[in-house]
Protein backbone atom coordinates (compact mmCIF):
# COMPACT_ATOMS: atom_id res chain seq x y z
CA UNK A 1 0.00 0.00 0.00
CA UNK A 2 1.29 3.48 -0.89
CA UNK A 3 -0.06 4.70 2.42
CA UNK A 4 2.62 2.57 4.09
CA UNK A 5 5.43 4.56 2.44
CA UNK A 6 7.52 6.26 5.08
CA UNK A 7 10.08 8.97 4.56
CA UNK A 8 13.57 7.52 4.65
CA UNK A 9 17.04 8.44 3.44
CA UNK A 10 17.87 5.53 1.18
CA UNK A 11 21.54 5.10 0.31
CA UNK A 12 21.87 4.72 -3.47
CA UNK A 13 25.68 4.80 -3.49
CA UNK A 14 26.08 1.06 -4.00
CA UNK A 15 23.36 0.59 -6.60
CA UNK A 16 24.10 -0.42 -10.21
CA UNK A 17 20.84 0.56 -11.94
CA UNK A 18 21.53 2.95 -14.83
CA UNK A 19 18.08 3.67 -16.26
CA UNK A 20 14.45 3.37 -15.22
CA UNK A 21 11.35 3.61 -17.42
CA UNK A 22 7.84 3.80 -15.99
CA UNK A 23 4.82 4.38 -18.21
CA UNK A 24 1.08 4.63 -17.58
CA UNK A 25 1.38 4.44 -13.82
CA UNK A 26 -2.02 4.64 -12.14
CA UNK A 27 -2.23 5.66 -8.48
CA UNK A 28 -5.54 4.90 -6.82
CA UNK A 29 -4.48 5.30 -3.19
CA UNK A 30 -4.14 9.04 -2.49
CA UNK A 31 -3.70 8.79 1.27
CA UNK A 32 0.06 9.14 1.43
CA UNK A 33 2.74 11.81 1.38
CA UNK A 34 3.52 12.33 -2.29
CA UNK A 35 6.83 14.01 -1.48
CA UNK A 36 8.01 10.79 0.14
CA UNK A 37 7.29 8.94 -3.09
CA UNK A 38 8.84 11.60 -5.33
CA UNK A 39 11.99 11.61 -3.21
CA UNK A 40 12.59 7.95 -4.06
CA UNK A 41 12.86 8.86 -7.75
CA UNK A 42 14.49 12.28 -7.36
CA UNK A 43 17.46 10.88 -5.45
CA UNK A 44 18.10 7.80 -7.58
CA UNK A 45 21.69 7.18 -8.59
CA UNK A 46 20.88 6.67 -12.29
CA UNK A 47 21.69 8.38 -15.57
CA UNK A 48 18.27 8.15 -17.23
CA UNK A 49 14.74 8.35 -15.83
CA UNK A 50 11.44 8.16 -17.70
CA UNK A 51 8.05 8.57 -16.04
CA UNK A 52 5.52 9.00 -18.84
CA UNK A 53 1.76 9.13 -19.26
CA UNK A 54 1.18 8.87 -15.52
CA UNK A 55 -0.67 12.08 -14.52
CA UNK A 56 2.28 13.04 -12.34
CA UNK A 57 1.80 16.54 -10.92
CA UNK A 58 5.21 17.24 -9.40
CA UNK A 59 8.77 16.03 -8.92
CA UNK A 60 11.17 17.04 -6.18
CA UNK A 61 14.57 18.56 -6.74
CA UNK A 62 17.25 15.98 -5.85
CA UNK A 63 18.68 16.29 -2.34
CA UNK A 64 22.24 16.41 -3.67
CA UNK A 65 24.01 16.76 -7.01
CA UNK A 66 22.31 14.29 -9.33
CA UNK A 67 24.00 12.04 -11.92
CA UNK A 68 20.92 12.28 -14.16
CA UNK A 69 21.72 13.05 -17.79
CA UNK A 70 18.36 12.20 -19.33
CA UNK A 71 14.88 12.98 -17.97
CA UNK A 72 11.65 12.20 -19.79
CA UNK A 73 8.37 13.27 -18.17
CA UNK A 74 6.24 13.00 -21.31
CA UNK A 75 2.47 13.37 -20.98
CA UNK A 76 1.94 14.17 -17.32
CA UNK A 77 0.34 17.06 -15.43
CA UNK A 78 3.49 18.97 -14.51
CA UNK A 79 3.34 22.76 -14.16
CA UNK A 80 5.63 25.79 -13.91
CA UNK A 81 6.51 24.78 -10.34
CA UNK A 82 8.74 21.94 -11.55
CA UNK A 83 12.39 22.29 -10.48
CA UNK A 84 11.88 25.87 -9.39
CA UNK A 85 15.24 27.15 -8.06
CA UNK A 86 16.66 23.63 -8.32
CA UNK A 87 20.46 23.60 -8.71
CA UNK A 88 21.08 19.85 -8.35
CA UNK A 89 20.73 18.84 -12.01
CA UNK A 90 24.05 20.13 -13.28
CA UNK A 91 24.76 17.02 -15.39
CA UNK A 92 21.37 16.89 -17.10
CA UNK A 93 21.70 17.04 -20.90
CA UNK A 94 18.24 16.07 -22.17
CA UNK A 95 14.89 17.12 -20.68
CA UNK A 96 11.58 16.10 -22.25
CA UNK A 97 8.46 17.77 -20.87
CA UNK A 98 6.17 17.35 -23.86
CA UNK A 99 2.40 17.26 -23.24
CA UNK A 100 2.26 18.71 -19.75
CA UNK A 101 0.66 21.88 -18.36
CA UNK A 102 3.40 24.49 -18.43
CA UNK A 103 2.16 28.03 -19.07
CA UNK A 104 5.02 30.52 -18.63
CA UNK A 105 7.97 30.51 -21.02
CA UNK A 106 9.80 32.84 -18.65
CA UNK A 107 9.50 30.40 -15.75
CA UNK A 108 10.66 27.55 -17.96
CA UNK A 109 13.75 29.55 -18.88
CA UNK A 110 14.64 30.16 -15.24
CA UNK A 111 14.09 26.46 -14.51
CA UNK A 112 16.86 25.65 -16.99
CA UNK A 113 19.24 28.37 -15.80
CA UNK A 114 20.74 26.07 -13.17
CA UNK A 115 21.08 23.13 -15.59
CA UNK A 116 24.60 23.90 -16.72
CA UNK A 117 24.89 20.92 -19.11
CA UNK A 118 21.43 21.02 -20.69
CA UNK A 119 21.56 20.70 -24.48
CA UNK A 120 18.09 19.55 -25.55
CA UNK A 121 14.73 20.68 -24.16
CA UNK A 122 11.34 19.54 -25.46
CA UNK A 123 8.46 21.76 -24.28
CA UNK A 124 6.11 20.94 -27.15
CA UNK A 125 2.36 20.56 -26.70
CA UNK A 126 2.05 22.59 -23.52
CA UNK A 127 0.16 25.84 -22.83
CA UNK A 128 3.15 28.16 -23.08
CA UNK A 129 2.81 31.91 -23.52
CA UNK A 130 5.22 34.81 -23.21
CA UNK A 131 4.05 38.21 -22.09
CA UNK A 132 6.87 40.18 -23.68
CA UNK A 133 9.09 42.76 -22.00
CA UNK A 134 7.30 42.41 -18.66
CA UNK A 135 8.63 38.87 -18.24
CA UNK A 136 12.38 38.34 -18.13
CA UNK A 137 14.09 35.18 -19.31
CA UNK A 138 17.28 33.40 -18.33
CA UNK A 139 18.13 30.19 -20.15
CA UNK A 140 20.90 27.66 -19.68
CA UNK A 141 23.78 28.89 -21.83
CA UNK A 142 24.50 25.30 -22.89
CA UNK A 143 21.07 24.86 -24.52
CA UNK A 144 21.38 24.32 -28.28
CA UNK A 145 18.11 22.59 -29.26
CA UNK A 146 14.65 23.74 -28.17
CA UNK A 147 11.24 22.43 -29.20
CA UNK A 148 8.41 24.89 -28.47
CA UNK A 149 5.99 23.56 -31.07
CA UNK A 150 2.24 23.38 -30.45
CA UNK A 151 1.98 26.04 -27.76
CA UNK A 152 0.30 29.47 -27.60
CA UNK A 153 3.31 31.62 -28.45
CA UNK A 154 3.15 34.87 -30.41
CA UNK A 155 5.76 37.23 -31.89
CA UNK A 156 6.90 38.04 -28.34
CA UNK A 157 8.60 34.65 -28.13
CA UNK A 158 11.58 36.15 -29.95
CA UNK A 159 12.27 38.24 -26.85
CA UNK A 160 12.74 35.08 -24.80
CA UNK A 161 15.02 32.62 -26.57
CA UNK A 162 18.37 31.03 -25.60
CA UNK A 163 21.24 33.04 -27.07
CA UNK A 164 23.21 29.96 -28.15
CA UNK A 165 20.31 28.05 -29.68
CA UNK A 166 21.10 26.17 -32.91
CA UNK A 167 17.88 24.27 -33.62
CA UNK A 168 14.55 25.93 -32.81
CA UNK A 169 11.09 24.48 -33.43
CA UNK A 170 8.22 26.98 -33.21
CA UNK A 171 5.80 25.07 -35.41
CA UNK A 172 2.07 25.38 -34.75
CA UNK A 173 1.96 28.55 -32.66
CA UNK A 174 0.42 31.99 -33.24
CA UNK A 175 3.40 33.86 -34.71
CA UNK A 176 2.57 36.46 -37.37
CA UNK A 177 6.03 37.95 -37.90
CA UNK A 178 9.62 37.94 -36.74
CA UNK A 179 10.05 41.36 -35.08
CA UNK A 180 12.74 43.66 -36.41
CA UNK A 181 15.37 44.61 -33.88
CA UNK A 182 15.06 41.35 -31.96
CA UNK A 183 18.11 39.98 -30.18
CA UNK A 184 20.44 38.21 -32.58
CA UNK A 185 20.60 34.43 -32.50
CA UNK A 186 23.99 34.13 -34.13
CA UNK A 187 24.26 30.36 -33.68
CA UNK A 188 20.80 29.49 -35.05
CA UNK A 189 21.07 27.04 -37.95
CA UNK A 190 17.57 25.57 -38.20
CA UNK A 191 14.26 27.38 -37.64
CA UNK A 192 10.84 25.77 -37.99
CA UNK A 193 7.97 28.27 -38.26
CA UNK A 194 5.53 26.00 -40.08
CA UNK A 195 1.82 26.26 -39.28
CA UNK A 196 1.86 29.79 -37.91
CA UNK A 197 0.35 33.05 -39.20
CA UNK A 198 3.23 34.49 -41.21
CA UNK A 199 2.28 36.74 -44.11
CA UNK A 200 5.80 36.85 -45.59
CA UNK A 201 9.18 35.19 -45.40
CA UNK A 202 11.21 36.41 -42.42
CA UNK A 203 14.54 38.03 -43.09
CA UNK A 204 17.81 36.78 -41.69
CA UNK A 205 18.89 39.96 -39.93
CA UNK A 206 18.86 38.22 -36.56
CA UNK A 207 19.83 34.78 -37.88
CA UNK A 208 23.12 35.26 -39.67
CA UNK A 209 24.03 31.54 -39.53
CA UNK A 210 20.62 30.21 -40.62
CA UNK A 211 20.80 27.20 -42.96
CA UNK A 212 17.33 25.63 -42.85
CA UNK A 213 14.00 27.50 -42.68
CA UNK A 214 10.53 25.97 -42.68
CA UNK A 215 7.55 28.30 -43.23
CA UNK A 216 5.13 25.79 -44.73
CA UNK A 217 1.40 26.13 -44.05
CA UNK A 218 1.35 29.81 -43.13
CA UNK A 219 -0.56 32.69 -44.74
CA UNK A 220 2.04 33.76 -47.28
CA UNK A 221 0.40 35.11 -50.44
CA UNK A 222 3.35 36.78 -52.13
CA UNK A 223 6.73 35.83 -50.65
CA UNK A 224 9.59 38.32 -50.77
CA UNK A 225 11.70 37.85 -53.85
CA UNK A 226 14.99 38.83 -52.22
CA UNK A 227 14.99 36.10 -49.58
CA UNK A 228 18.04 34.21 -50.78
CA UNK A 229 19.99 37.45 -51.23
CA UNK A 230 19.25 38.47 -47.65
CA UNK A 231 19.86 34.94 -46.34
CA UNK A 232 22.93 33.75 -48.26
CA UNK A 233 23.73 30.84 -45.94
CA UNK A 234 20.29 29.23 -46.23
CA UNK A 235 20.65 26.00 -48.17
CA UNK A 236 17.05 24.84 -47.85
CA UNK A 237 13.80 26.81 -47.69
CA UNK A 238 10.52 24.99 -47.12
CA UNK A 239 7.79 27.42 -48.15
CA UNK A 240 5.24 25.16 -49.83
CA UNK A 241 1.59 24.64 -48.89
CA UNK A 242 0.96 28.38 -48.56
CA UNK A 243 -2.03 30.14 -50.18
CA UNK A 244 -0.03 31.77 -52.97
CA UNK A 245 -1.62 34.59 -54.92
CA UNK A 246 -0.60 34.21 -58.53
CA UNK A 247 -0.19 37.78 -59.71
CA UNK A 248 2.45 40.08 -61.14
CA UNK A 249 4.18 40.35 -57.77
CA UNK A 250 4.77 36.60 -57.66
CA UNK A 251 6.85 36.54 -60.83
CA UNK A 252 9.93 37.78 -59.00
CA UNK A 253 9.71 34.92 -56.49
CA UNK A 254 9.36 32.40 -59.32
CA UNK A 255 12.47 33.85 -60.97
CA UNK A 256 14.21 33.60 -57.62
CA UNK A 257 13.47 29.88 -57.51
CA UNK A 258 15.12 29.39 -60.88
CA UNK A 259 18.26 31.05 -59.58
CA UNK A 260 18.27 29.37 -56.18
CA UNK A 261 20.02 26.21 -57.27
CA UNK A 262 17.40 23.83 -55.91
CA UNK A 263 17.27 25.32 -52.44
CA UNK A 264 13.47 25.59 -52.52
CA UNK A 265 12.34 22.34 -50.91
CA UNK A 266 9.31 20.61 -52.43
CA UNK A 267 9.39 22.57 -55.69
CA UNK A 268 7.27 22.39 -57.74
CA UNK A 269 4.65 20.03 -56.27
CA UNK A 270 4.10 21.91 -52.98
CA UNK A 271 3.82 25.35 -54.59
CA UNK A 272 0.39 26.02 -56.06
CA UNK A 273 -1.81 29.01 -56.73
CA UNK A 274 -4.64 29.51 -54.26
CA UNK A 275 -5.75 32.86 -55.68
CA UNK A 276 -7.31 33.93 -57.98
CA UNK A 277 -9.91 31.20 -58.02
CA UNK A 278 -9.57 30.45 -61.73
CA UNK A 279 -5.89 29.57 -61.18
CA UNK A 280 -6.39 27.54 -58.00
CA UNK A 281 -4.41 24.31 -58.15
CA UNK A 282 -2.01 25.57 -60.82
CA UNK A 283 1.61 24.92 -59.93
CA UNK A 284 3.67 28.09 -59.68
CA UNK A 285 6.08 26.78 -62.27
CA UNK A 286 3.21 26.71 -64.76
CA UNK A 287 1.99 30.20 -63.92
CA UNK A 288 2.84 32.64 -66.69
CA UNK A 289 1.83 36.25 -66.99
CA UNK A 290 2.82 38.50 -69.83
CA UNK A 291 5.19 41.32 -68.94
Amino acid sequence: QLSDIKRCDFDYSGTSLKALIMEKVVITDLYFSQDDLYKIFADMNIAALTIADSKMIHMLCPSSDSPLRYLNFLKNDLTDLLYEKCDKLGQLETLILQKNKFESLSKVSFMTSHMKSLKYLDMSSNLLRHEGADAQCQWAESLTELDLSSNQLTDAVFECLPVNIQHLNLQNNQISSVPRGMAELKALKELNLASNRLADLPGCGGFTALELLNVEMNSILTPSADFFQSCPRVRELKAGKNPFKCSCELRAFIREEKQSGGRLFGWPAAYMCEYPEDLRGTQLKDFHLSE
